[in-house]
């Protein structure tokens, strides 16, 4: 369980659902509630294959090109740091994407894999979070729970996008706003300690 907690909560501030709601509601405006459920859906599924994937895979991927695990998580430290001081700024939800893939977009019938999935919820710094997620170390079983802790961060992002109307009227723009700071201030957080502990691994326990 504390595996399955600790990979959702290093994945949801990045994937920050909350921060994709704008957009979201921007590309789907005109859809009936059925069928932007169903994009929310689709999307969601989409970012599990994805996230997975690299999981599984991205060591092998970091094998090929000669990437040791320790420079991954500082690129993607330095990511996920810029990420979070994006959102910080004011506006910050509306810089995820550029101007000219929303407004691609809106000419798309279907936008759960573009832009939504990609990269709004699963973009470069969830992409970084999920393979370091994965150690020589791992068993089976802590395998198994790291899926599963997608698979929870998926769903969560799911019902926060089916219920995005509500919410946005809920909380208004000042309360999206004060969430996209506290989600930034986490999001700089977990881009800070994935240089540090990269750099600790680096000088302190590799050996030549």
């Amino acid at each position: 369980m504390e595996i399955i907690l600790a990979t959702f909560s290093a994945l949801f501030s990045v994937v920050n659902p909350f921060g994709a709601m704008p957009v979201f509601l921007t590309l789907t405006q005109d859809d009936t509630p059925a069928y932007r459920n169903q994009q929310a859906l689709k999307a969601c599924l989409y970012m599990v294959g994805i996230l997975a994937v690299f999981f599984l895979a991205g060591q092998y991927v970091l094998n090929f090109f000669g990437i040791r695990i320790h420079d991954l998580r500082i690129a993607g430290g330095l990511m996920i740091m810029r990420a979070g001081f994006d959102l910080l700024a004011p506006g910050a939800n509306k810089k995820k994407i550029s101007p000219d893939v929303v407004e691609e977009g809106q000419l798309k019938e279907d936008i759960s894999f573009t832009p939504l999935a990609m990269p709004m919820l699963s973009g470069p710094g969830a992409i970084a979070v999920s393979i370091g997620l994965f150690t020589t170390s791992l068993s089976y079983l802590d395998m198994v729970m790291i899926l599963i802790g997608i698979i929870l961060l998926a769903a969560v992002s799911y019902i926060i996008l089916r219920f995005s109307h509500q919410l946005t009227r809920y909380m208004g723009k000042a309360g999206l706003a004060a969430l996209s700071r506290i989600m930034g201030f986490i999001v700089l957080s977990i881009g800070v300690n994935f240089i540090v502990s990269a750099l600790i691994a680096l000088f302190f326990t590799e050996r030549p």
